[in-house]
């Protein structure tokens, strides 16, 4: 037995604000057709990430976060700054001294968004 995937659920306060960020900034895609309500289902190649509704949730009190690894950063990276994608203000692109190459965004929700890569 072992575990083949994994599909964080990440709070959302508006689920079109969500969609419209992840589909048009992220380049992510819609899994499937079906819409359910106060739910969201997208993906981008091997990933999906869920979003759950919380239209109370306080932004600034929100630690959802989820670490997406990635065989070319650089060419990530380049394609977020292209599409104005803010990055986080402690988050640029830089090798860590673990050896991962990382970046992070947040999304309109606050969710923190870190993108690695093999140094």
């Amino acid at each position: 037995m072992k575990l083949t995937a994994i599909h964080p659920k990440l709070p959302m306060r508006n689920k079109s604000i969500t969609r419209d960020f992840y589909l048009h900034k992220l380049g992510f895609s819609l899994c499937g057709t079906a819409d359910y309500e106060g739910y969201l289902m997208l993906k981008k190649d091997d990933i999906e990430i869920h979003f759950f509704e919380f239209p109370a949730l306080p932004p600034e009190e929100n630690y959802g976060m989820v670490y997406i690894r990635t065989d070319d950063i650089d060419r990530l990276y380049q394609s977020f700054q292209e599409n104005s994608v803010a990055i986080h203000p402690n988050g640029q692109l830089e090798t860590k001294p673990w050896g991962q190459r990382e970046f992070s965004i947040l999304d309109p929700d606050s969710n923190l968004l870190t993108f690695g890569a093999d140094g």
